[in-house]
């Protein structure tokens, strides 16, 4: 299930809120917040993400309509969280970024390689 117009411009105005902006792991709400470990498509300069590059690279693709998957999150259970799978281009494994609405916050929930290949179509030879 995809989310509605709505949703995604809270998820963007939010992302680009840097008091809006949460990050923190408990054990009632894991996180596996990682920018400092993916490359930047664009980063000749700034090879790696950082958490302001992340927010703002989070943003970007909301407002360029990139599918977001509604989820149920096991903790807290009952709660929601909005998850992208998105490519970098020549990384072998695409980005994996799960966020959560609170109240007038974003908080990260992940921000991290996949733990899966790329997906690749019928004709490349793989499956």
């Amino acid at each position: 299930m995809s989310i509605d117009d709505s949703i995604r411009q809270q998820l963007i105005i939010l992302a680009r809120k840097p008091k809006a902006q949460v990050v923190s792991f408990t054990l009632s709400s894991p996180t596996d917040w990682r920018p400092e470990s993916v490359r930047r498509p664009d980063g000749e300069f700034n090879t790696h993400f950082n958490s302001s590059s992340a927010w703002e690279f989070i943003a970007t693709q909301l407002e360029s309509g990139c599918e977001v998957e509604i989820v149920n999150l096991q903790k807290p259970p009952g709660k929601k969280a909005y998850v992208m799978t998105l490519d970098l281009g020549n990384s072998e494994r695409e980005l994996y970024v799960k966020v959560q609405l609170g109240s007038g916050k974003i908080i990260g929930r992940s921000f991290h390689y996949s733990e899966h290949p790329k997906k690749r179509g019928i004709n490349s030879g793989h499956e």
